[in-house]
């Protein structure tokens, strides 16, 4: 779907839901929906959403982990994996008590 044509008002919507759904669902596009001119809303598929959802949530730990590096929260390689070593040893433990 070209941008012209993924770009529908409102009225459309309501008058060709069916379609609309079976458009973005075969096409795995966008379709965006405008009210008075205006961008207002985007129809979309469920597998394009999903997409959408995992790459946001990358983005907040990358976002997280640029912080973390801004304010000094960071470990070396070293003690990065004592931590891990003292985890897994911990867990370890507390297998052997079960």
């Amino acid at each position: 779907m070209g941008l012209r044509q993924s770009v529908k008002p409102i009225t459309y919507l309501k008058n060709h839901a069916a379609e609309v759904v079976r458009e973005v669902n075969k096409t795995g596009g966008e379709m965006v929906i405008t009210q008075n001119g205006e961008a207002k809303a985007v129809v979309m598929d469920v597998a394009t959403w999903d997409r959408w959802q995992d790459t946001m949530a990358m983005l907040k730990i990358i976002a997280q982990g640029e912080q973390d590096i801004a304010h000094g929260r960071t470990y070396s390689t070293e003690e990065a994996f004592a931590h891990a070593m003292a985890a897994v040893k911990k867990v370890e433990r507390e297998r052997a008590k079960d």
